[in-house]
């Protein structure tokens, strides 16, 4: 498992990238995923259970934290290139439709 989410974080890095948006990125999802391996990371160093897996993990959060850089460029140029727009306040009248 370690293995495949090890390609696939470079391999999701690479698509975000040339996407140049952040439209299909799940920041809920990434932050998740990044906690995850924190903990992964703390439970092999707490238990004193330095392996070959520990250095999985920590080739696996190195690409996720890329993925999670990427995602903030992308919502810059996202934000960049769609500003949001002012909306009506409560309290202004709006036109009615017909």
């Amino acid at each position: 498992m370690l293995v495949c989410f090890g390609l696939s974080w470079p391999i999701n890095a690479l698509n975000a990238w040339r996407a140049r948006t952040a439209k299909a990125t799940s920041p809920a999802f990434l932050a998740l995923i990044t906690l995850g391996y924190v903990a992964g990371i703390a439970a092999k160093l707490v238990g004193e259970n330095v392996n070959w897996v520990l250095g999985v993990y920590l080739l696996n959060l190195a690409a996720l934290v890329a993925n999670d850089l990427i995602y903030l460029r992308n919502l810059g140029i996202d934000r960049k290139h769609h500003p949001v727009q002012e909306t009506a306040s409560r309290h202004e009248k709006r036109p009615r439709r017909a």
